[in-house]
């Protein structure tokens, strides 16, 4: 269908929907100034429980073999991840936090070292570089992709950077080829943060076996979901055994012998337990099923948001074979909305039954951070003169517009109907013709 007529049917089969079309019972009266919702059915909930999940958790309960190193859940889990990764190694943890932590701990990332991140991302990100006493030294985000910049690393590295730590957030893929061309020119290894990212592809591979290590996250509202539960991958056997052996109190991997005692370091408790296991090898079930359906939402929202100018769906790099669609993330523009600002905007939408929400706020500026550094025990680490030089350093005026301009659908959005992607595009185009109204109320 030629562009100019596919947009004319659009446009007149939103309007005829919203005049009370075929199934459908709407005012063009905005719901937030007492009209009708485009949609008062909610959006599919999450976590989604079968047989094979409840069956799972009564075998671990009943057997009263809760641990990891007394039941097989866990192992069977790490085996099954590592299989669909294409991975040698897998390491279940209690969270992707705690993921993190371990990996950076194999790296042996600590005090004085930098690690070269993003201010787009959720704050578990951050601290785990803060507790191996490391500095986050933040590069600025792509406005287009909301990914770390990939021609923005460079100039940041110093003798100090230990580590490049991408994070694929909502699912997007960072810029791996740029990225691992940098880290190799200066022998710098590189962990992804895949925590939102789950079976999202770079050229045809899974996330995070295309970094040194890579780390995911279970939490319940991730795309599979195990409550709490996380998961170090990696092909390097030295950096598997030591992401082991932190998470485990530098206990022996199971089935491989006594750890070496010169290999032993500090580790803490971060271990998976048998639970959480028994629900993500359930989970694991439906994954891909459920993968699918947010790709064909995914493409389907899309191709309708062509036509509502003013929303900017985040753009995928060329290398990008599959985006997980943990969130659906676009950018806002007020001009094309009458300059209802994005707060605005989301009530209305909220108001037309659209769950749709902003995303993270400038981390990289958060209280939390200069507040870590008058600790104590950073003090004790950190001169003055080097946290000066790291705030002289710490400007990303990219992200900061991002951080004002974006907006987000979750992924159990995703995964509803191709009609219900057109109840999200019907409600922004109503929002969109009453905006100076909304906006003045």
């Amino acid at each position: 269908m030629p562009d100019l007529m596919r947009r004319t049917f659009l446009g007149v089969a939103s309007a005829m929907a919203l005049r009370g079309g075929p199934g459908r019972k709407s005012s063009d009266t905005p719901a937030v100034l007492g009209g009708d919702p485009v949609r008062r059915k909610p959006f599919p909930s999450w976590p989604r429980v079968g047989d094979v999940d409840r069956r799972n958790w009564r075998n671990v309960l009943e057997a009263c073999r809760w641990w990891r190193r007394e039941g097989h859940y866990v192992v069977d889990f790490e085996k099954a991840w590592a299989k669909r990764m294409g991975a040698r190694y897998v390491v279940a943890t209690a969270n992707g936090t705690s993921a993190l932590m371990a990996s950076l701990s194999a790296l042996e990332v600590g005090p004085k070292d930098e690690v070269l991140t993003t201010p787009n991302t959720f704050i578990a990100t951050i601290n785990a570089i803060l507790a191996h006493f490391a500095l986050p030294v933040f590069v600025d985000t792509d406005l287009d992709t909301h990914l770390m910049d990939p021609a923005k690393i460079e100039a940041l590295i110093t003798p100090r950077t230990r580590c490049i730590l991408p994070v694929h957030i909502g699912g997007n893929v960072c810029d791996m080829d740029r990225i691992r061309a940098v880290a190799r020119r200066h022998g710098i290894p590189v962990l992804e943060d895949a925590c939102q990212a789950h079976l999202a592809e770079w050229r045809g591979q899974p996330v995070s076996t295309l970094g040194e290590l890579g780390c995911f996250s279970f939490q319940k509202y991730k795309n599979v979901p195990g409550g709490e539960a996380g998961a170090v991958v990696t092909n390097d056997e030295k950096l598997y055994r030591h992401a082991y052996g932190f998470h485990s109190h530098y206990r022996t991997p199971p089935n491989e012998g006594r750890m070496d005692p010169a290999e032993c370091r500090n580790g803490i408790n971060q271990r998976m337990a048998e639970f959480q296991a028994a629900l993500l090898l359930a989970q694991m079930t439906r994954m891909e099923e459920n993968a699918r359906t947010r790709d064909a939402a995914a493409s389907r929202l899309r191709e309708l948001l062509e036509d509502v100018p003013g929303i900017t769906p985040a753009k995928m790099y060329e290398g990008c074979t599959r985006n997980a669609w943990h969130m659906f993330m676009m950018r806002y523009d007020a001009e094309a909305f009458a300059g209802l600002p994005r707060e605005g905007f989301l009530r209305a939408m909220r108001a037309e039954g659209i769950p749709v929400s902003a995303g993270y706020n400038r981390l990289n500026r958060q209280p939390f951070l200069e507040n870590t550094f008058k600790t104590r025990m950073f003090r004790a680490v950190y001169t003055d003169k080097e946290i000066a030089a790291w705030r002289e350093r710490n400007h990303c005026p990219e992200n900061d517009r991002l951080s004002d301009e974006v907006i987000w659908l979750s992924q159990p959005v995703m995964l509803a109907t191709a009609a219900d992607m057109e109840d999200i595009v019907l409600a922004m185009k109503k929002v969109q013709r009453h905006a100076e109204a909304i906006r003045k109320a």
